[in-house]
């Protein structure tokens, strides 16, 4: 495997997740096949399917909630800070050491409105 494509997450509200994600974090909304929403950053997105309406083929039980997921920014995690206090989004914790996949990295975490965590990550240079 050399990288991860999508993951596909099951909201309660498709419209209150793209506002969310688009605002605080900055992701793309791209609409596809017709009426499908999807949250592109970098080289990867998001597909979104609302809760009760999934696509098929999909999750044995697709819940919305249960994503924690870790993404990395190059913005420094104090601008990030300061960008979710001024769109009032609480942080649950952080800034705190954690490990990543390449390495050690700067973490901050905060929930979006299905209370998915979100970790937000800076690597730290040696």
């Amino acid at each position: 495997i050399r990288r991860l494509d999508h993951i596909v997450m099951t909201v309660k509200s498709i419209k209150d997740t793209t506002v969310f994600y688009s605002k605080i974090l900055g992701m793309e909304v791209m609409t596809f096949k017709e009426d499908r929403k999807a949250l592109c950053f970098g080289d990867q997105k998001f597909n979104l399917h609302e809760v009760g309406k999934e696509f098929e083929p999909k999750a044995a039980h697709p819940v919305p909630g249960s994503l924690d997921i870790c993404l990395i920014t190059e913005v420094p995690l104090e601008e990030m800070i300061q960008h979710l206090k001024a769109c009032d989004v609480p942080i649950e914790e952080g800034p705190v050491p954690r490990t990543g996949a390449k390495g050690p990295i700067m973490s901050i975490y905060f929930r979006d409105p299905d209370r998915n965590l979100i970790e937000v990550s800076n690597y730290i240079s040696s």
